[in-house]
């Protein structure tokens, strides 16, 4: 890893808000594309999707996603339900932004890409008690549109329009089958 990246990484742990800010905005755009210092980060931000600071969390769950590209050794198979534990925080925002993410693990390979329609399949279905559960669906219904996109795998476009058909409100069910009309 050469210094500008290390330090970017360090600017994550910043007290400055602004700072944090801007190196996860790096961090973030450096991952679009695979890197190789994937493993020397991949437990801090494994650690981190539990910090006491939710923005830490949502900044970890949202690398770990972005970095799941670079991951050779597949451990994301193994972390994957530590990543969506995050899309339960007990703060909203960071759950939404954990949630809108995971998409990008599926997109790595066939075995991530079922492992993410597994378990965007069940926080569908279980999200059904919770406050914002209309929002949850819409989000892993985008979630399954872009990993179609990305993957062109039918039986992603078959599941999510599954999921849409358990919807009992028709005003919700139309909302997100227009995620499907593109």
């Amino acid at each position: 890893m050469d210094a500008t990246t290390r330090k970017t990484l360090d600017d994550l742990r910043s007290d400055d808000a602004n700072v944090q800010y801007t190196a996860f905005v790096a961090i973030m755009k450096a991952t679009d594309e695979p890197v190789d210092w994937v493993y020397d980060v991949w437990d801090e931000f494994l650690r981190n999707l539990r910090h006491k600071n939710n923005h830490v969390r949502a900044q970890a769950s949202q690398l770990l996603a972005n970095l799941a590209k670079s991951d050779s050794e597949s451990r994301m198979l193994k972390d994957f339900d530590a990543v969506m534990a995050v899309t339960k925080d007990k703060r909203f925002v960071t759950a939404r932004h954990t949630l809108q993410a995971v998409w990008k693990v599926g997109a790595v390979g066939p075995q991530q890409q079922a492992l993410v329609v597994d378990r965007l399949a069940v926080r569908y279905n279980e999200c059904i008690t919770e406050k914002n559960c209309t929002l949850i669906r819409y989000d892993i219904i985008e979630d399954l549109r872009k990993l179609y996109d990305a993957a062109h795998d039918e039986s992603i476009r078959a599941k999510a329009l599954e999921l849409i058909e358990t919807e009992d409100d028709m005003k919700y069910r139309k909302k997100y089958a227009t995620l499907w009309k593109k």
